[in-house]
């Protein structure tokens, strides 16, 4: 039968839990920048100790997401010669646009800062929080609008156009965040910082990193293979109910589609893919839910995680369901280009007998839930979550975090740089 799509909850009132003006955080919110709270939310217990387990595990070799502490060998091979036309990175016009920032009249402390080594250790040390506490790259807040401008280029250059969209929305509802609470010295549209990693090449490998509130994107190419992980797009709220950009809605396609998956389930089926009923609560063993990561398994600093799979099998689902699942992947992927979307979605469906699938809460419109999709060589994450800015104590559908993973060690095309220095 065919997978029922219901409508998705996006009317779910973000506004009744937008906080009061006199609430002692809003107030603090409203007197801070970026530096004054990051410094603030780093001198709270919690946060500095977190701080310091993320600067301990970025000192740690990377190793990447296994299910048990080992790599599985031989996933990525480094390609020979030219790639297929149609699994094409689109490489001149990201080297184009990356020259192009380079060539601009830079100030010295910001080209110092524009650019790392192909290998340094700041791809690891990227957040998703509004915290500042890793400071490589240009601040866009802190650069001229042509730098600005420059920036996007290489981001529309290297992401599919649908991809661009999404990542733009990302920031728009950040800006369209800070307005409701009142903090657009802390949430705006340019608190992202870009990092240029190597020298931009049509054949030696290079890349760049975005991240900041809500949007972390990480993209390696060498020659015409692309790696763009880890990933992290999100929003709270994920509408934009009034000014210019009024009608934004982000991850509505991802939310339905699951939701439609998970009711076309008998329940035997559900029992085995639903692997804890509530978002949170004494079933959950040690380690499985995060007072800030909640459900989500891929987040910032969990590069080498040990994430078993959970769920079922996709081969023990119904056709169409399984066609749902290829669904949500293509959704959960749709910003890579199309030739590296391609080349993804080709190597995924060479590892689909190992590829699992599993959720967590309800399964009725306006629920709040997660799902994951997990092989050797993708993990895909969708999360709704308790607000951060916004009041609500349980999870809302309005609150959406979203993660993509290259487990067995290939985040940030290290497996494919390490083979190209191999060579060497």
């Amino acid at each position: 039968m065919d997978t029922p799509q219901p409508t998705t909850n996006t009317a779910t009132p973000f506004r009744d839990y937008i906080p009061s003006s006199d609430n002692p955080r809003s107030k603090e919110l409203a007197q801070c920048d970026t530096y004054q709270w990051s410094a603030n939310r780093l001198a709270e217990p919690f946060v500095a100790d977190w701080q310091r387990k993320w600067t301990e595990v970025s000192n740690e070799p990377y190793k990447g997401i296994t299910v048990d502490g080992s790599i599985i060998p031989d996933l990525y091979t480094l390609a020979e010669g030219k790639s297929e036309e149609g699994l094409r990175a689109p490489v001149e016009a990201m080297v184009a646009t990356a020259q192009e920032l380079l060539a601009l009249d830079l100030p010295p402390a910001v080209r110092e800062s524009l650019s790392k080594p192909v290998d340094a250790i700041e791809w690891r040390r990227w957040l998703n929080p509004e915290i500042y506490a890793y400071r490589h790259g240009v601040r866009l807040e802190e650069v001229t609008d042509e730098i600005c401008e420059a920036v996007h280029k290489v981001l529309r250059a290297s992401l599919s156009p649908v991809g661009y969209e999404k990542a733009r929305g990302c920031m728009r509802v950040n800006q369209f965040l800070g307005e409701v609470v009142n903090g657009v010295r802390v949430l705006n549209e340019k608190s992202y910082n870009f990092t240029l990693f190597g020298t931009p090449s049509v054949s030696e490998p290079w890349g760049w990193q975005f991240h900041g509130h809500h949007l972390v994107l990480n993209c390696f190419v060498v020659s015409r293979q692309m790696v763009i992980s880890p990933v992290f797009m999100g929003a709270e709220p994920n509408v934009i109910d009034e000014g210019p950009h009024r009608g934004t809605e982000l991850f509505v396609d991802q939310e339905s589609t699951a939701l439609g998956l998970m009711q076309s389930m008998d329940e035997a089926t559900v029992r085995k893919v639903r692997i804890f009923n509530r978002l949170s609560g004494p079933e959950y063993p040690e380690g499985r839910f995060h007072r800030a990561d909640q459900r989500h398994l891929g987040g910032a600093f969990q590069d080498n995680r040990v994430v078993p799979y959970e769920g079922v099998k996709m081969t023990s689902l119904t056709e169409p369901q399984q066609k749902q699942v290829w669904k949500l992947i293509e959704l959960g992927l749709n910003f890579l280009p199309r030739g590296a979307l391609a080349a993804k979605i080709a190597e995924i469906g060479r590892h689909w007998k190992e590829t699992y699938f599993c959720w967590i809460g309800g399964r009725a419109v306006g629920d709040a839930f997660y799902y994951k999709v997990h092989s050797p060589v993708t993990m895909i994450e969708f999360d709704h979550h308790t607000g951060v800015f916004l009041t609500n104590k349980e999870p809302r559908p309005f609150h959406i975090h979203t993660l993509v993973r290259t487990p067995n060690g290939n985040d940030y095309g290290k497996e494919l740089l390490r083979q190209y220095h191999a060579r060497k």
